[in-house]
């Protein structure tokens, strides 16, 4: 039983821990040996806590033999990504300048999975401080691959998550998403992942920002139920986030058939790999079939506007947080270029980037005044070589979502036809959040993915 156990999804897991069927620490110990043969290829972990993830699981047998769960995580093995603090756990954000780094406290998200009885397994590897070119490729903890092969990315900056649940590492990863470091990492490893609208998940006790407010905390999952599971656990205000009052917790809906969809296939002339166009337009189709009405469509949004004022933030923010500390020849190779950017950047120059991107927010709101939806493909490329960084274009579908503050999800659609993962996006207006998992659902019923496993 136990080799098997390891790849059940979460909601199965509450249903069999619930029955008696088998234990927390059952699934624990197959999910530990899962990763002692693929770790070793994929180099998921920058902090595996096998002996904190083994404390958890016995306390969570002894609820469950109670029939006192504390939640619906309860007995859940789960990961983190290395920028998202853990008390008692190194957070090193991927870089050698931080691997002294203990965390004191956990962040909002991860006390939430914490009361609820999540295992929490460990940190996973992350681009360097989130600012990675499509891999997680460190000086500080090496290179991280892509279970359906080793030899190409699996995205960035939250690869290690996605590589550990594609591969049977926790059915659930928790990452952070600033650009589209949750959705693209989820199309490169046929899952499904959530970027949630500004607020809707509260952070506090985390590490300093440096995307403005554009990153988001978000789960990847196998199957959207799963997805539902993990969000629900993190959601909600907290009143040292003042964006994220206005929230309630939501629930799948079913039947909303009928929602309109703009499918955008490419911004401008900016190019899509043809495997990936091919399977977005036949996802497009099979939606449409569905009874979405689909109708194709260009950018909705100024992309100029936006690629002009994108890298600003991002610079700036690194030579903001680098400013007292002796970062040469201790970080990466793309990192000097854009810290020397960033200081030559000024106030205007910011000002001017956040105020480009509330048009953008107001020409994608007018667009839902007339679509509900809007489909895109989750990213320009497949996975490429895993130490090298992606094409320029690999990018453009994700950011400005985050600049708008939308929410954004990842759909596993059909491989290449090399089998290698490719995802569609669909975003929706501000505090949507759940209407995306609603159709994701219903996409996942018709045309399931949950049963495709890398040969890892």
């Amino acid at each position: 039983m136990d080799d098997a156990l390891w790849k059940l999804p979460a909601t199965q897991l509450q249903t069999a821990y619930r029955s008696g069927k088998f234990r927390p620490s059952d699934v624990l110990s197959a999910v530990l040996e899962r990763s002692s043969k693929v770790d070793p290829v994929l180099n998921v972990f920058a902090t595996l806590d096998e002996e904190g993830a083994r404390r958890s699981a016995a306390e969570s047998d002894k609820r469950f033999a109670r029939q006192e769960p504390a939640g619906p995580l309860d007995g859940i093995p789960i990961t983190v990504k290395d920028n998202i603090p853990v008390k008692g756990l190194r957070c090193a954000w991927g870089s050698k300048l931080f691997l002294d780094q203990i965390s004191q406290t956990d962040e909002l998200p991860v006390a939430r999975v914490r009361q609820e009885g999540a295992i929490i397994l460990g940190k996973t590897n992350v681009s360097e401080f989130t600012l990675g070119r499509g891999n997680v490729h460190t000086l500080a903890f090496g290179t991280t691959r892509n279970p359906w092969n080793p030899a190409l990315t699996s995205g960035a900056s939250t690869g290690g998550g996605a590589a550990a649940v594609a591969s049977g590492i926790g059915p659930i990863a928790y990452g952070t998403d600033g650009g589209g470091s949750i959705r693209r990492p989820a199309s490169h490893n046929g899952l499904v992942g959530l970027k949630p609208s500004t607020g809707r998940v509260a952070r506090r006790d985390g590490l300093p920002v440096i995307l403005h407010d554009f990153e988001i905390v978000g789960p990847l999952a196998r199957t959207v139920d799963d997805l539902a599971m993990a969000l629900t656990a993190i959601e909600g205000p907290d009143p040292l986030d003042r964006m994220s009052y206005g929230f309630k917790p939501g629930a799948l809906e079913r039947g909303a058939k009928n929602l309109r969809i703009l499918y955008v296939p490419r911004l401008g002339d900016i190019p899509v790999e043809a495997p990936i166009a091919e399977s977005c337009a036949e996802a497009a189709r099979k939606l449409a079939k569905l009874g979405f009405d689909v109708e194709e469509g260009a950018a909705p949004f100024d992309v100029a506007l936006f690629e002009k004022h994108w890298p600003v933030v991002g610079s700036t923010g690194l030579a903001w947080l680098l400013r007292d500390t002796p970062w040469e020849g201790r970080v990466g190779e793309p990192y000097p270029p854009m810290i020397e950017k960033g200081k030559s950047l000024s106030a205007i120059d910011y000002v001017d980037a956040l105020a480009a991107f509330r048009q953008v927010y107001a020409q994608l709101a007018q667009n839902f005044e007339r679509y509900d939806l809007v489909m895109t493909p989750s990213a320009g490329a497949v996975p490429w070589k895993a130490e090298e960084y992606g094409p320029p274009y690999h990018r453009v579908f994700t950011g400005f979502v985050n600049a708008a503050g939308l929410p954004g999800i990842s759909i596993p659609c059909d491989p290449t036809p090399d089998g290698l993962p490719v995802g569609f996006q669909l975003i929706a207006p501000f505090g949507a959040d759940w209407s995306l998992l609603s159709v994701a659902k219903d996409y996942e019923e018709a045309y399931p993915w949950a049963d495709r496993w890398p040969s890892l």
